[in-house]
């Protein structure tokens, strides 16, 4: 695992099997995007058996494979959708290119797991809500900021528990560190969406998640490119404000400013504002410390300091891999998923508009 480079930061675990070997076999296609080794590497410790990987590149997948030796290397994606053993089908394309991939996987009877963000167009969700009612199988969606990250996951248990309350606000930032070597794509807006679509959809599935909404309200949102005047149609910068249907709000923060200083890719926190006290989250990075998924809790019983790397688990991917085989909706349901999704376009569409249309 790299902490400096975001693009392949792969979290590992303690494994977790929900299943024995071969009960649940999944297959990894379109690796545009290093998120789809914390995605297999989730699914691998709940007790998945990958079994196929293909890409487009050839050079990509021997380098998977390098990773996961006892993977096969599909002629074609035509291959993995043709294999009645596969059940699920884990992607990272392009983000502009996740819903198209997914219609596809769905379409033959599999069901879909993909990095954030899932689509970057309304068109799209539509789509996809069309083609799971049609199928009946799932596009669950990686939103690792919550899912894989054991701070986080901790973070849910204190609120279920009641620790502070119901939650009123959530104060999110996402830094990013740029580093070397982004492929075009990356600098193209219709190819990631744009920041509030790409990274920003982590921070609007969080606000969801733990305020406990279905529904939301985007009050305002803006991008900027302050700083890589060479890429015209990239964003570096982007901040939105969200109301709840419950009337909780969220503001978040996305930026690519990660100093080289840093010793991770990114000092993403997110404090959580409950009636009743309030829990920061220092994801990858307690600052001067050098522990990374610490949680502080402050309430009427006192202030807590919680280091709990190594000691939560993952359990979203057991969780989902038990959804897949027995059709619930215990790990995400399918509506929490596309609202985060429909949410962080309707943010990125709102910026683009407030800037005079597309740029």
């Amino acid at each position: 695992m790299n902490k400096n480079d975001g693009m392949n930061y792969a979290p590992t675990g303690k494994p977790q099997p929900v299943v024995k070997p071969g009960e649940f076999v999944f297959a990894a296609a379109a690796l545009d995007h290093g998120h789809i080794y914390g995605m297999c590497n989730g699914l691998l410790e709940a007790g998945g058996t990958l079994k196929w990987v293909w890409d487009a590149n050839r050079q990509k997948c021997e380098n998977f494979v390098r990773q996961y030796p006892q993977v096969k290397i599909a002629d074609s994606l035509a291959t993995i959708l043709a294999d009645d053993d596969v059940q699920l089908v884990a992607g990272a394309a392009i983000p502009a290119q996740r819903c198209a991939l997914g219609l596809q996987v769905m379409a033959a009877g599999k069901d879909y797991f993909t990095d954030k963000a899932p689509l970057t167009t309304l068109a799209q969700l539509d789509d996809a809500k069309a083609m799971v009612a049609r199928s009946g199988r799932k596009y669950a969606v990686y939103y690792s900021e919550r899912l894989h990250v054991e701070s986080a996951v901790f973070a849910g248990q204190l609120v279920k528990q009641g620790a502070i309350g119901q939650v009123i606000q959530t104060l999110g930032t996402g830094p990013h560190r740029e580093g070397q070597g982004r492929p075009d794509w990356f600098y193209e807006r219709r190819d990631f969406g744009g920041i509030l679509c790409d990274i920003g959809s982590h921070q609007i599935e969080q606000f969801l998640f733990f305020t406990g909404n279905h529904d939301a309200t985007i009050v305002a949102s803006q991008t900027r490119n302050v700083n890589h005047p060479q890429y015209p149609r990239f964003e570096d910068f982007g901040d939105a404000l969200l109301r709840g249907e419950n009337g909780a709000t969220g503001y978040f923060r996305c930026d690519w400013f990660t100093p080289d200083g840093l010793s991770t890719w990114g000092d993403g926190r997110l404090t959580l504002l409950g009636i009743g006290g309030y829990i920061e989250i220092r994801k990858y990075v307690d600052l001067t410390r050098g522990e990374q998924d610490v949680v502080y809790l402050v309430n009427h019983d006192g202030e807590f300091r919680y280091p709990v790397a190594g000691q939560v688990g993952f359990p979203f991917f057991g969780e989902l891999i038990l959804d897949c085989l027995n059709r619930t909706e215990h790990a995400m349901s399918q509506a929490h998923a596309f609202k985060a999704a429909e949410l962080c376009v309707k943010a990125q569409m709102l910026a683009n508009a407030s800037a005079g249309g597309a740029r």
